[in-house]
């Protein structure tokens, strides 16, 4: 039974595999793995799918990593967004998917030498294997701990790998950095923005060299972790530093516009951008905006989120010298209905993000919206709500036709995957978490981002400590902290990896924090019976709440995996 079990496997990893792969884009008896691989150009051909491994916004629906992934303190969901599993699920794609798209990086890997090209075609496409096998195991590793180490694409017979047992993450980290380093010396140097190259390797290996520098520093055996490794925090950190560097040496500088990295329908000239997703009008479509302005209620940021910006003055809420009120204010106006103008309520914040951040009026909607209490952005399309009353207009762009945004499938703006002001907040914190960083480190990296968001540059010596710093942190990686949460409100579900990473997921449980789940004051909007609140606030969890637990560091091991292999085990707390 333990045999048909395994084939049955495989050939599911197999057929799961072959549904997207360019080997079977022609008759099965025109190409085989004997003879596809005679040129580079069937390499790069095979090598292309790699480009669907980035989801972007979404393709046709709600998949994508900007805006839907809700587990975070930033955003309260229209549907409660507790932890992913309550229990020990049966399967998930989470952990087969991971596996399917290493083993799509081994056969490219496996097969460089059959190929008639230059030995720098070779290195480069040996490169972009290794990257991308970097890649996915990445993502194993940061959501399921310990995973077995793979070097090549498997078959039914290598018994001793798939019964194998699960390597300590840190030597599969170290793995992981080798592939990285390879990546980063050996593939093609070229500005393509929508292809694989040394940019993305290095964008890559910062991000991922960050992520394993900051959780080797601060883990905790209470978690059901190794003790702190400060040697090997320190090296993941040096290279998150080095490949920065390297980005930041390049011809890349920042987009005149923040809200333009997000909203744009190209990217192409966008002097920020790395890496992205295109999307094609009528061929290649998402429905973030559609989700962000249509009838379907928003999931709205909190107030936790919204007090995290800081006023003009460069100050946090308990120090500004700017007005601290966050109520918003009623006003009478007119509105258009069927093409007449019609009396309309606004309940205004633009009051309050005048003195803010400029990224929070780039971020959300200068009306709140919430239950029967609709608004329309852009005085034009479909009228909106939001769980918290603050509404999301990020994504959104105002020059589409209002059916390329408010419909489902139909929307084409493109989707940063890498990009600058992302590398410069990798550099300020990796040189924050060293304990060497300079102001000449600031000034070039944080303080541009600061400077375009219309706030004072952050000095060394911040000046002043925060007391909403929760984090048993120095005032000066909070401010930088702070600038990473500001910058990437929404993105990537970037919140809730950094938590993970900095070992503050118990900042996430709404008993000890419950800021993270309202959202908007709404106190001169008495007449509104029909939301839920607590106090004057909009309660976004619809009087639900999230409690920490330490297990929720990892993810359980399916339980149809470890049927197939007991050597797996299970992770803490999830047995």
């Amino acid at each position: 039974m333990k045999k048909i079990q395994l084939i049955h496997m495989v050939l599911s990893i197999l057929l799961s595999t072959a549904c997207n792969d360019f080997l079977d884009k022609g008759p099965l008896d025109t190409f085989t793995n004997d003879n596809f691989w005679t040129s580079e150009n069937n390499v790069k051909g095979y090598a292309n799918t790699f480009y669907q491994d980035f989801t972007g916004y979404g393709n046709a629906g709600g998949s994508g990593l900007f805006y839907f992934r809700t587990l975070s303190d930033d955003q309260a969901g229209n549907s409660f967004a507790d932890w992913t599993y309550q229990n020990v699920p049966a399967s998930s794609s989470s952990w087969s998917n991971g596996w399917i798209e290493i083993r799509r990086a081994h056969i490219l890997l496996d097969n460089m030498e059959k190929v008639n090209m230059s030995d720098e075609a070779k290195s480069h496409w040996k490169g972009v294997g290794r990257l991308m096998r970097a890649w996915h195991y990445y993502q194993l590793v940061r959501t399921y701990g310990d995973v077995p180490w793979i070097d090549k694409a498997l078959d039914i017979t290598d018994e001793g790998y798939l019964y194998g047992v699960r390597e300590n993450r840190d030597v599969v980290m170290d793995n992981v950095l080798d592939d990285l380093n390879y990546a980063c010396e050996h593939m093609y140097d070229n500005t393509s923005k929508t292809t694989l190259n040394r940019n993305v390797a290095h964008a890559m290996k910062a991000e991922i060299s960050l992520f394993e520098g900051t959780f080797r520093k601060y883990r905790r055996s209470e978690e059901g972790q190794s003790a702190p490794d400060a040697s090997g925090a320190n090296r993941f950190l040096n290279e998150t530093k080095s490949a920065a560097a390297w980005l930041m040496n390049k011809n890349f500088v920042l987009n005149s516009s923040y809200q333009g990295n997000y909203n744009s329908t190209n990217l192409a000239n966008n002097p920020e951008m790395i890496f992205y997703k295109a999307y094609k009008q009528d061929l290649l479509h998402h429905s973030l905006i559609a989700y962000i302005s249509s009838s379907t209620q928003l999931s709205g940021m909190t107030r936790d989120a919204f007090e995290s910006y800081l006023f003009r003055d460069g100050k946090p809420l308990a120090l500004t010298t700017h007005d601290k009120t966050d109520a918003a204010r009623m006003y009478v106006g007119t509105k258009i209905v069927a093409g007449k103008e019609v009396p309309d309520t606004v309940l205004s914040i633009t009051h309050l993000l005048g003195i803010r951040d400029k990224r929070l009026s780039e971020t959300i909607d200068t009306a709140l919206c919430y239950v029967d209490r609709g608004f329309t952005r852009f005085g034009s399309g479909i009228s909106m709500t939001s769980s918290t009353g603050y509404g999301v207009c990020k994504y959104d762009n105002k020059n589409l036709a209002n059916m390329y945004r408010n419909q489902t499938s139909q929307n084409f703006t493109h989707a940063p995957i890498f990009w600058l002001s992302v590398v410069y907040l990798q550099y300020a914190e990796a040189c924050a978490e060293l304990g060497s960083i300079t102001q000449a480190d600031l000034d070039q990296s944080i303080n541009k981002l600061k400077s375009r968001a219309g706030l004072p540059p952050l000095t060394v010596a911040v000046g002043f400590s925060d007391p909403a710093n929760n984090m048993n942190v120095s005032d000066l990686i909070w401010e930088i902290r702070r600038e990473r949460r500001t910058e990437l409100m929404f993105d990537n579900w970037n919140r809730y990896w950094d938590l993970i990473r900095w070992h503050q997921l118990d900042k996430l449980d709404s008993s000890d924090y419950p800021d993270i789940l309202l959202g908007a004051n709404i106190v001169n909007d008495p007449y509104n019976q029909s939301v839920d609140k607590v106090g004057s606030y909009v309660d976004g969890s619809k009087n639900k709440s999230r409690i920490y637990h330490s297990k929720h560091y990892w993810y359980p091991i399916p339980s149809d995996q470890i049927s197939l292999n007991p050597e797996l085990g299970q992770n803490p707390g999830w047995e």
